[in-house]
């Protein structure tokens, strides 16, 4: 799942390095706008809803924790 979230993830914002921290949002990676792209491409490409509880910094701090979040939401 993590793969699979990079590749949709890098395909949709090259000029973001989504490896580059653990952190992405406590050190200013991503912003607002960016994350509202994230979450409309990532619920397309998954077939799910993100939900307004899961937009929290500790499920878009990295990858990991977004393959997390999408798996928890596709079951």
């Amino acid at each position: 799942m993590r793969e699979k979230v990079l590749a949709v993830l890098k395909e949709e914002f090259p000029e973001v390095d989504f490896e580059a921290s653990d952190a992405l949002v406590d050190d200013g990676v991503l912003d607002s706008l960016t994350i509202t792209g994230m979450i409309a491409a990532l619920s397309l490409e998954f077939g799910v809803i993100i939900p307004y509880e899961e937009i929290i910094e500790e499920n878009f701090n990295s990858i990991d924790s977004l393959a997390k979040m999408i798996e928890r939401l596709q079951k």
